[in-house]
């Protein structure tokens, strides 16, 4: 588990295709304010969207001493990793639970030198969190703005000259 502070131990857990009912609930409640922001509230659409291509073998639930507060999922291709959903229970959010997550999806992508897709909903908070963790917006929808964190070996080689021999 990965410290956050001195009280709270975040860590994650693999997901069971018996708990896609319970995810999509928390997606509800997680998503609710951004969606009527941007008047497109439906807890039917919310959940029938992670439903409809729910993966539990990519999705890993948040705990925050040992109750779950959230979760994840990423998708893995040759090309990159694509964080398809990361929703926290708004009443565990602001307290460092994405961050940590973030933590670890970036490890991975680092150690596999994968850049990381992730989508936001405009007028949504969450913008302004991928924003603050080094992801740059490359496009966007009517819906959706989508950002790119390159991967560690990327970042470390932008920007850098070499000179011809």
């Amino acid at each position: 588990m990965t410290t956050m502070n001195a009280s709270t131990d975040i860590g994650f857990q693999d997901a069971l295709e018996s708990d896609a009912d319970g995810l999509a609930d928390l997606r509800v409640a997680a998503m609710r304010e951004s969606l009527e922001r941007v008047g497109r509230f439906d807890p039917i659409r919310a959940r029938d969207r992670l439903l409809s291509s729910f993966d539990a073998a990519a999705t890993r639930h948040i705990l925050a001493d040992g109750l779950r507060v959230g979760f994840f999922v990423v998708r893995t291709s040759a090309k990159e990793m694509l964080l398809d959903h990361l929703y926290i229970d708004p009443r565990h959010q602001g307290r460092g639970v994405g961050a940590a997550v973030l933590a670890k999806v970036f490890a991975e992508a680092d150690r596999h030198c994968l850049d990381i897709r992730v989508g936001a909903l405009k007028e949504s908070a969450s913008n302004h969190f991928y924003a603050r963790h080094g992801f740059v917006p490359v496009e966007q929808d009517e819906w959706d703005i989508y950002y790119v964190r390159r991967h560690s070996a990327a970042v470390s080689h932008q920007g850098s000259f070499q000179s011809p021999r």
